[in-house]
């Protein structure tokens, strides 16, 4: 199923659109946490063929989904809080749920940019990648690419 394309723009506005209105209800480490990961995003925007500003902003997305759960669980008062708080902490709240869809859209992203998959599992398969290098184990003789004519049953030619 292919996803449709989202611009890294976009994701990175709607977060700090609902940050900002989840910060009415929240403050401490929430804002911290997740307008720190909207600059890291805003590095990836910058730096378009950066796979490191990418991967950076996909890990920091995954770990603000577990901070924003254990700050939201934390602090959420259901009987006292205001209409302006409630409407807080709902977007909050929304921001949280979005999150692992933006996750999927950047890490789509970070895929075209030329990164690889995340989790490499040795026991599912043998794996795809081919070094230029070979191993000590290698059951395989090495090529010497500088041997020249000579070394192949060839008659070396006079000058």
């Amino acid at each position: 199923m292919e996803l449709p394309t989202v611009n890294l723009k976009t994701i990175l506005l709607v977060h700090w659109l609902l940050t900002t209105w989840g910060c009415i209800t929240f403050s401490g480490p929430y804002p911290w946490a997740n307008f720190t990961i909207l600059a890291v995003g805003v590095w990836a925007v910058a730096q378009r063929d950066s796979i490191d500003a990418i991967s950076l902003f996909l890990s920091g997305l995954v770990a603000t989904i577990f901070l924003d759960i254990v700050h939201i669980s934390v602090f959420y008062q259901r009987a006292s809080f205001t209409d302006t708080e409630r409407f807080g902490a709902g977007m909050a709240i929304l921001s949280l749920l979005l999150k692992p869809l933006s996750c999927c859209f950047v890490y789509h992203m970070y895929r075209e940019r030329g990164g690889e998959l995340l989790l490499h599992i040795g026991f599912l398969g043998p794996s795809e990648e081919r070094s230029d290098y070979q191993t000590i184990d290698s059951p395989e003789a090495p090529t010497d690419p500088f041997v020249g004519s000579e070394g192949r049953g060839h008659s070396p030619q006079g000058y």
